[in-house]
């Protein structure tokens, strides 16, 4: 529980990256003792999600150029692997699945809301990975989740017109909704190279 809420609050921006957690503020803030928090912070530091600097106490990870890229070569590995899978099983309840997504992503276009499209963005990949029916694929792409979901809102700033982050979505649905793995595996090749540059943009 402490883990989750911790996590919850680094994905939504309450902790910004590299700030400092401090363990007095959240054991009140939560209401639990020093002893089940620093277990819950220990498990995020095991994540890779807090960051333990000696003498000087935990912090949030920051996403540099260098994770932004380790992490996207993590989230590469995993999404083209589930893309592979879906036409194993019903690549029609996934496209199903990914067009309601991408109703929801289209009118948060429409209504120039970047957090909605950013949070339906991440769903669609969850919803893709979860098409792929493979537990372990899945478990893996949940542990990439919080760092993605940093990223994902972090691109936010990054498109002119909300509708392209759509247009991109949709042609890999489309790709999906057509059964053909190799036309969806480049669109998830280019679709994930272009967030990488656009994160780590003039940061060399």
């Amino acid at each position: 529980m402490i883990a989750g809420r911790v996590r919850e609050a680094i994905a939504h921006g309450e902790f910004k990256p590299g700030q400092q957690v401090s363990e007095a503020v959240l054991a009140s803030q939560l209401g639990v003792s020093r002893g089940p928090l620093r277990e819950g912070l220990q498990r995020l530091t095991q994540e890779g999600l807090l960051i333990s600097i000696r003498n000087r106490g935990l912090f949030v990870i920051e996403m540099t150029p260098d994770n932004v890229r380790d992490m996207y070569v993590a989230r590469e590995a995993v999404e083209r692997a589930a893309a592979a899978c879906v036409p194993r099983h019903d690549h029609r309840a996934a496209s199903r699945a990914l067009a309601a997504v991408l109703e929801d992503m289209a009118l948060a276009a429409e209504a120039g809301d970047h957090v909605a499209v950013s949070e339906a963005d991440i769903e669609f990949h969850e919803v893709l990975v979860a098409h792929a029916c493979s537990p372990r694929l899945s478990r893996i792409h949940q542990t990439l989740l919080t760092e993605t979901q940093m990223c994902v809102h972090a691109l936010e700033d990054t498109y002119a017109r909300p509708g392209t982050r759509v247009a991109e979505h949709q042609g890999i649905a489309d790709a999906i909704e057509a059964g053909d793995p190799d036309l969806t595996d480049r669109l998830l090749v280019v679709h994930m190279a272009d967030a990488v540059e656009r994160l780590t943009r003039g940061a060399g």
